[in-house]
């Protein structure tokens, strides 16, 4: 319970997710914001991810978690991507 929001935790590299489950998060959301552009892992495959069309992006996440931007955050039928505290903020404005 954070900000009288009851929470769950899912550590990706531990329990990755499955294709099924990264097209319901994209059906929430632009592809391209679950994808960790600037990761290091993205660098070091030498890929332009601006080049890319939505279903590489998802392949890309199935094989390198990565790739998926953390954290990622759902609420109902909205996720949101990243930590800022602005983030945090509407996320917990969306629960209540």
């Amino acid at each position: 319970m954070q900000e009288g929001v009851a929470i769950s935790e899912r550590d990706y590299f531990k329990e990755p997710f499955s294709e099924a489950e990264l097209r319901e998060l994209a059906a929430l959301a632009p592809v391209e914001t679950l994808f960790a552009k600037r990761s290091p892992a993205l660098k070091q495959m030498d890929v332009n991810p601006d080049a890319l069309a939505a279903e590489d992006l998802l392949r890309l996440m199935l094989q390198e978690p990565k790739l998926v931007r953390r954290p990622l955050i759902r609420c109902g039928d909205r996720i949101w991507a990243g930590g800022a505290p602005k983030i945090v903020a509407e996320v917990v404005a969306a629960a209540r």
